[in-house]
Protein backbone atom coordinates (compact mmCIF):
# COMPACT_ATOMS: atom_id res chain seq x y z
CA UNK A 1 0.00 0.00 0.00
CA UNK A 2 2.86 2.37 0.86
CA UNK A 3 4.64 1.39 -2.34
CA UNK A 4 1.48 2.12 -4.34
CA UNK A 5 1.22 5.52 -2.67
CA UNK A 6 4.86 6.28 -3.34
CA UNK A 7 4.53 5.29 -6.97
CA UNK A 8 1.40 7.36 -7.35
CA UNK A 9 3.08 10.43 -5.85
CA UNK A 10 6.07 10.03 -8.17
CA UNK A 11 3.80 9.71 -11.15
CA UNK A 12 1.85 12.80 -10.18
CA UNK A 13 5.07 14.72 -9.60
CA UNK A 14 6.44 13.59 -12.97
CA UNK A 15 3.19 14.60 -14.65
CA UNK A 16 3.25 18.03 -13.06
CA UNK A 17 6.87 18.59 -14.00
CA UNK A 18 6.33 17.36 -17.54
CA UNK A 19 3.48 19.75 -18.20
CA UNK A 20 4.90 22.57 -16.01
CA UNK A 21 1.64 22.82 -14.07
CA UNK A 22 3.20 24.41 -10.94
CA UNK A 23 4.76 27.12 -13.10
CA UNK A 24 1.45 27.67 -14.92
CA UNK A 25 -0.41 27.90 -11.60
CA UNK A 26 2.10 30.49 -10.40
CA UNK A 27 1.63 32.49 -13.58
CA UNK A 28 -2.14 32.40 -13.14
CA UNK A 29 -1.82 33.63 -9.56
CA UNK A 30 0.49 36.45 -10.66
CA UNK A 31 -1.92 37.35 -13.48
CA UNK A 32 -4.82 37.48 -11.02
CA UNK A 33 -2.77 39.66 -8.69
CA UNK A 34 -1.95 42.03 -11.54
CA UNK A 35 -5.63 42.16 -12.51
CA UNK A 36 -6.88 42.89 -8.98
CA UNK A 37 -4.15 45.34 -7.98
CA UNK A 38 -4.19 46.99 -11.40
CA UNK A 39 -7.95 47.59 -11.28
CA UNK A 40 -7.63 49.10 -7.80
CA UNK A 41 -4.85 51.40 -9.01
CA UNK A 42 -6.88 52.46 -12.05
CA UNK A 43 -9.89 53.27 -9.85
CA UNK A 44 -7.65 55.30 -7.53
CA UNK A 45 -6.17 57.24 -10.44
CA UNK A 46 -9.62 57.91 -11.91
CA UNK A 47 -10.82 59.11 -8.51
CA UNK A 48 -7.83 61.45 -8.24
CA UNK A 49 -8.64 62.84 -11.67
CA UNK A 50 -12.17 63.65 -10.55
CA UNK A 51 -11.33 65.03 -7.10
CA UNK A 52 -7.64 65.93 -7.18
CA UNK A 53 -6.58 69.54 -6.64
CA UNK A 54 -4.43 69.52 -9.76
CA UNK A 55 -7.20 68.20 -11.99
CA UNK A 56 -9.81 70.54 -10.49
CA UNK A 57 -7.94 73.39 -12.14
CA UNK A 58 -8.70 71.78 -15.49
CA UNK A 59 -11.97 72.45 -17.29
CA UNK A 60 -14.67 69.97 -16.20
CA UNK A 61 -15.28 68.79 -19.77
CA UNK A 62 -11.58 68.08 -20.32
CA UNK A 63 -11.30 66.44 -16.89
CA UNK A 64 -14.07 63.95 -17.66
CA UNK A 65 -12.62 63.17 -21.08
CA UNK A 66 -9.14 62.60 -19.57
CA UNK A 67 -10.71 60.30 -17.00
CA UNK A 68 -12.11 58.06 -19.75
CA UNK A 69 -8.96 58.23 -21.86
CA UNK A 70 -6.56 57.41 -19.02
CA UNK A 71 -8.79 54.60 -17.73
CA UNK A 72 -8.89 52.90 -21.16
CA UNK A 73 -5.10 53.28 -21.57
CA UNK A 74 -4.37 51.83 -18.10
CA UNK A 75 -6.73 48.90 -18.59
CA UNK A 76 -4.96 48.20 -21.89
CA UNK A 77 -1.61 48.12 -20.04
CA UNK A 78 -3.06 45.68 -17.51
CA UNK A 79 -4.33 43.42 -20.31
CA UNK A 80 -0.92 43.39 -22.03
CA UNK A 81 0.82 42.64 -18.72
CA UNK A 82 -1.49 39.71 -18.00
CA UNK A 83 -0.97 38.26 -21.49
CA UNK A 84 2.81 38.57 -21.04
CA UNK A 85 2.80 36.93 -17.58
CA UNK A 86 0.73 33.99 -18.82
CA UNK A 87 3.52 33.23 -21.27
CA UNK A 88 1.96 34.08 -24.58
CA UNK A 89 4.47 34.88 -27.29
CA UNK A 90 4.03 38.60 -27.80
CA UNK A 91 5.85 38.60 -31.13
CA UNK A 92 3.62 35.81 -32.43
CA UNK A 93 0.56 37.61 -31.08
CA UNK A 94 1.68 40.81 -32.79
CA UNK A 95 2.13 38.91 -36.04
CA UNK A 96 -1.40 37.51 -35.81
CA UNK A 97 -2.81 40.97 -35.11
CA UNK A 98 -0.80 42.42 -37.98
CA UNK A 99 -2.02 39.73 -40.35
CA UNK A 100 -5.58 40.55 -39.35
CA UNK A 101 -4.96 44.28 -39.50
CA UNK A 102 -7.47 44.98 -42.25
CA UNK A 103 -10.25 43.10 -40.46
CA UNK A 104 -9.44 44.73 -37.11
CA UNK A 105 -9.20 48.14 -38.74
CA UNK A 106 -12.61 47.78 -40.35
CA UNK A 107 -14.10 46.54 -37.10
CA UNK A 108 -12.65 49.45 -35.13
CA UNK A 109 -13.35 52.10 -37.76
CA UNK A 110 -16.46 53.35 -35.99
CA UNK A 111 -14.75 53.29 -32.60
CA UNK A 112 -11.70 55.16 -33.86
CA UNK A 113 -13.88 57.81 -35.49
CA UNK A 114 -15.69 58.24 -32.18
CA UNK A 115 -12.40 58.66 -30.33
CA UNK A 116 -11.27 61.23 -32.91
CA UNK A 117 -14.64 62.97 -32.58
CA UNK A 118 -14.29 63.10 -28.80
CA UNK A 119 -10.82 64.64 -29.11
CA UNK A 120 -12.21 67.24 -31.52
CA UNK A 121 -15.01 68.10 -29.09
CA UNK A 122 -12.56 68.57 -26.23
CA UNK A 123 -10.12 70.66 -28.26
CA UNK A 124 -12.54 72.97 -30.07
CA UNK A 125 -15.18 73.05 -27.29
CA UNK A 126 -18.41 73.56 -29.26
CA UNK A 127 -20.11 72.75 -25.96
CA UNK A 128 -19.24 71.89 -22.38
CA UNK A 129 -20.78 69.93 -19.54
CA UNK A 130 -24.05 71.55 -18.52
CA UNK A 131 -24.77 73.22 -21.90
CA UNK A 132 -28.10 72.69 -23.65
CA UNK A 133 -27.37 71.67 -27.23
CA UNK A 134 -29.08 70.33 -30.32
CA UNK A 135 -27.33 68.05 -32.81
CA UNK A 136 -28.05 65.03 -35.00
CA UNK A 137 -31.78 65.33 -34.43
CA UNK A 138 -31.59 65.24 -30.62
CA UNK A 139 -31.40 67.97 -28.00
CA UNK A 140 -30.68 68.03 -24.28
CA UNK A 141 -28.29 69.04 -21.52
CA UNK A 142 -24.76 67.61 -21.83
CA UNK A 143 -23.93 65.49 -18.78
CA UNK A 144 -20.86 63.63 -20.02
CA UNK A 145 -18.35 63.62 -22.89
CA UNK A 146 -16.79 60.16 -22.94
CA UNK A 147 -14.09 58.58 -25.05
CA UNK A 148 -16.61 57.12 -27.50
CA UNK A 149 -19.97 58.69 -26.66
CA UNK A 150 -21.51 61.87 -25.30
CA UNK A 151 -24.51 61.68 -23.00
CA UNK A 152 -27.41 64.14 -23.04
CA UNK A 153 -30.43 64.47 -20.74
CA UNK A 154 -33.61 65.68 -22.43
CA UNK A 155 -36.02 68.15 -20.75
CA UNK A 156 -38.38 65.24 -19.98
CA UNK A 157 -35.48 63.41 -18.26
CA UNK A 158 -34.56 60.87 -20.94
CA UNK A 159 -30.96 59.75 -21.38
CA UNK A 160 -29.64 60.06 -24.93
CA UNK A 161 -26.24 58.59 -25.85
CA UNK A 162 -24.78 59.91 -29.11
CA UNK A 163 -21.51 58.71 -30.75
CA UNK A 164 -18.86 61.43 -30.72
CA UNK A 165 -18.16 60.87 -34.40
CA UNK A 166 -21.77 61.65 -35.27
CA UNK A 167 -21.85 64.85 -33.21
CA UNK A 168 -18.51 66.17 -34.46
CA UNK A 169 -19.58 65.68 -38.10
CA UNK A 170 -22.95 67.41 -37.76
CA UNK A 171 -24.22 70.90 -37.09
CA UNK A 172 -24.25 71.73 -33.36
CA UNK A 173 -26.57 74.37 -31.93
CA UNK A 174 -25.51 75.49 -28.45
CA UNK A 175 -28.27 77.36 -26.63
CA UNK A 176 -26.16 78.03 -23.53
CA UNK A 177 -23.20 79.89 -25.01
CA UNK A 178 -24.62 83.39 -24.48
CA UNK A 179 -26.20 84.84 -21.36
CA UNK A 180 -29.23 86.23 -23.22
CA UNK A 181 -31.57 85.06 -25.97
CA UNK A 182 -34.23 86.67 -28.09
CA UNK A 183 -37.78 85.34 -28.18
CA UNK A 184 -39.92 85.96 -31.25
CA UNK A 185 -43.68 85.82 -30.69
CA UNK A 186 -46.19 85.77 -33.55
CA UNK A 187 -49.77 86.81 -32.74
CA UNK A 188 -52.61 86.84 -35.26
CA UNK A 189 -55.21 89.61 -35.01
CA UNK A 190 -58.29 90.33 -37.09
CA UNK A 191 -58.17 92.85 -39.94
CA UNK A 192 -60.82 94.81 -38.09
CA UNK A 193 -58.63 95.15 -34.98
CA UNK A 194 -56.87 98.43 -34.21
CA UNK A 195 -53.16 97.90 -34.92
CA UNK A 196 -52.03 100.75 -32.65
CA UNK A 197 -54.02 99.34 -29.74
CA UNK A 198 -52.58 95.87 -30.34
CA UNK A 199 -49.07 97.34 -30.42
CA UNK A 200 -49.65 99.17 -27.10
CA UNK A 201 -51.03 96.02 -25.50
CA UNK A 202 -47.97 93.98 -26.51
CA UNK A 203 -45.58 96.65 -25.22
CA UNK A 204 -47.54 96.75 -21.94
CA UNK A 205 -47.34 92.97 -21.57
CA UNK A 206 -43.58 93.06 -22.14
CA UNK A 207 -43.12 95.90 -19.65
CA UNK A 208 -45.19 94.11 -17.00
CA UNK A 209 -42.89 91.07 -17.03
CA UNK A 210 -39.79 91.84 -14.94
CA UNK A 211 -37.87 88.98 -16.57
CA UNK A 212 -37.88 90.75 -19.93
CA UNK A 213 -34.80 92.89 -20.57
CA UNK A 214 -35.02 96.43 -21.96
CA UNK A 215 -31.53 96.53 -23.39
CA UNK A 216 -32.16 95.91 -26.24
CA UNK A 217 -35.69 97.29 -26.18
CA UNK A 218 -38.70 95.08 -27.08
CA UNK A 219 -39.89 95.46 -30.68
CA UNK A 220 -43.39 95.17 -32.19
CA UNK A 221 -43.95 95.02 -35.96
CA UNK A 222 -46.39 93.73 -38.57
CA UNK A 223 -44.80 90.68 -40.17
CA UNK A 224 -47.43 89.41 -42.64
CA UNK A 225 -50.93 89.71 -44.07
CA UNK A 226 -52.68 86.36 -44.05
CA UNK A 227 -55.95 85.13 -45.57
CA UNK A 228 -57.99 85.88 -42.47
CA UNK A 229 -55.61 87.68 -40.09
CA UNK A 230 -52.66 90.01 -39.66
CA UNK A 231 -49.55 88.64 -37.95
CA UNK A 232 -48.02 91.03 -35.46
CA UNK A 233 -44.60 90.08 -34.10
CA UNK A 234 -43.22 90.80 -30.64
CA UNK A 235 -39.46 90.48 -30.04
CA UNK A 236 -38.03 90.52 -26.52
CA UNK A 237 -34.69 89.64 -24.93
CA UNK A 238 -34.42 87.51 -21.79
CA UNK A 239 -31.79 85.69 -19.80
CA UNK A 240 -31.08 82.28 -21.30
CA UNK A 241 -32.11 80.45 -18.12
CA UNK A 242 -35.55 82.13 -18.19
CA UNK A 243 -36.29 81.61 -21.88
CA UNK A 244 -39.01 78.96 -21.62
CA UNK A 245 -40.70 80.46 -18.55
CA UNK A 246 -41.16 83.77 -20.37
CA UNK A 247 -42.13 82.02 -23.61
CA UNK A 248 -45.11 80.19 -22.12
CA UNK A 249 -46.29 82.90 -19.73
CA UNK A 250 -46.27 85.60 -22.42
CA UNK A 251 -48.73 83.72 -24.63
CA UNK A 252 -51.15 83.45 -21.73
CA UNK A 253 -50.78 87.11 -20.72
CA UNK A 254 -51.26 88.40 -24.27
CA UNK A 255 -54.43 86.32 -24.71
CA UNK A 256 -55.87 87.78 -21.50
CA UNK A 257 -54.93 91.33 -22.55
CA UNK A 258 -56.35 90.94 -26.06
CA UNK A 259 -59.64 89.75 -24.55
CA UNK A 260 -59.67 92.72 -22.19
CA UNK A 261 -59.22 95.24 -25.00
CA UNK A 262 -61.50 93.45 -27.45
CA UNK A 263 -58.75 92.47 -29.90
CA UNK A 264 -59.92 89.42 -31.81
CA UNK A 265 -57.64 86.50 -32.49
CA UNK A 266 -59.37 85.05 -35.57
CA UNK A 267 -59.53 81.46 -36.67
CA UNK A 268 -59.27 80.58 -40.37
CA UNK A 269 -62.57 81.18 -42.13
CA UNK A 270 -63.90 81.67 -45.65
CA UNK A 271 -66.46 84.23 -46.78
CA UNK A 272 -68.64 82.96 -49.65
CA UNK A 273 -70.44 85.47 -51.87
CA UNK A 274 -73.28 84.13 -54.00
CA UNK A 275 -74.31 86.15 -57.07
CA UNK A 276 -77.80 85.59 -58.45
Amino acid sequence: MLLFSAITFEEVKSFLNEYQIPRLALRILIALAILIIGCLIVKRIVKNIENGKIFKRVNKTLRLFLRHLIAVALYAVIAVSIVSVLGFNMSALSAVIASCGLTVGLALQGGLSNIAGGIMLVIFKPFEIGDYVESSGVSGTVVDIGLFYSTLTTPDNKKVVVPNGVISNNVITNYSTHDTRRIDFDFNIAYSANIDTARKVLFACAKADERILFDPQPEVMISSHNDSSITIKLRVWVKTAEYWDVYFSMYEQVKRSFDEYGIEIPYPHLNIKIDK
